[in-house]
């Protein structure tokens, strides 16, 4: 951020005084990311049964409104400047400066995506994910400094700080989009494909059927509840033995820390014909075939036999 301000005092361009201010964007929302990654740490207590990890979204949440807020300053800015333009001078030098920032905040934001991937940590992600907006706006912003200085057409300094800004402002609304969604208690959709996968790929012939699975991510933990059909014989002993192996299973096989809530209901005369237990004695149809599990009947609240 102060490398980008002095290229400013050095040029006088409103570019980089636009890429500058988004520095500012930078260091709030970090410090900001930095206490939501501390309070996601904490571990459960009474008031917060779920844990601290939801804290999360909301941290996104604000780093995308500010992105916005930088991107909407950054344009009216620019238009002013469109119409009073200023002395620029020294653009080799601050397209340097703002190179050297750029490559900077490249590597920095591609090793918070990793480690945010790896941990599971939307707000590192995000954060990653803004330092390499920022810098493919530096990228963009070099490129116009020299073609200012090249072709001496000076309110070309304008137009790239009004197009930057609304490269921002768009990506303010991705990352604001995916934080409400996760306010709101959004199914992750790719997190449910893995479990469904998961259960297809390892399923039991006594886990008749599963459906209204929903998964939900809080920080690093993964909170998921669904419906499990079983035999309708079969007593409290051996259902809780059932679903303490598809606990075991989602928690060794998955990526996340799983906590899981499943609803055992049982059997019907309308399931036997997918059923694929052995020496049913209770068996009213003969089993026809198998229906693979997928994310068009898991995810439905209704037994499979209704699609």
């Amino acid at each position: 951020m102060l490398a980008k301000f002095v290229a400013y005092f050095l040029t006088n361009a409103n570019a980089i005084l636009t890429d500058a201010a988004e520095s500012i964007v930078n260091v709030l929302a970090s410090a900001f990311a930095f206490y939501s990654i501390y309070l996601s740490t904490l571990p459960k207590d009474e008031n917060h049964p779920y844990g601290h990890g939801k804290v999360e979204f909301f941290s996104a949440f604000v780093e995308g409104i500010l992105i916005g807020i930088a991107g909407i300053i950054i344009i009216l800015k620019s238009s002013y400047d469109l119409i009073y333009p200023n002395e620029i001078k020294q653009l080799y030098e601050g397209a340097i400066i703002i190179g050297v920032t750029g490559l900077i905040n490249m590597i920095v934001g591609f090793y918070l995506i990793n480690v945010g991937k790896k941990t599971k940590s939307i707000t590192l992600e995000a954060d990653g994910k803004h330092l390499h907006t920022d810098s493919i706006s530096s990228g963009g912003l070099v490129i116009g400094i020299i073609l200012i200085q090249l072709t001496q057409i000076y309110w070309l300094d304008g137009a790239i700080s009004i197009l930057l800004g609304l490269y921002i402002i768009y990506n303010g609304y991705k990352l604001t989009r995916r934080s409400v969604g996760g306010l709101m208690d959004e199914s992750n959709i790719e997190l449910v494909e893995d479990i469904v996968t998961i259960l297809q790929e390892n399923r039991l012939d006594s886990w008749i059927d599963v459906h209204n699975l929903r998964a939900q991510q809080y920080g690093a933990d993964l909170h998921i509840d669904c419906h499990v059909t079983l035999p309708y014989y079969y007593d409290l002993n051996a259902v809780h033995q059932e679903i303490s192996s598809i606990d075991n299973l989602i928690n060794v096989s998955g990526s996340h820390k799983t906590e899981l809530f499943i609803h055992a209901d049982p059997c019907l005369p309308a399931c036997c014909n997918y059923c694929k237990m052995h020496h049913c004695g209770v068996r009213q149809e003969e089993f026809k075939a198998e229906i693979k599990w997928n994310m068009e009947n898991v995810t439905k609240n209704q037994k499979h036999f209704n699609q």
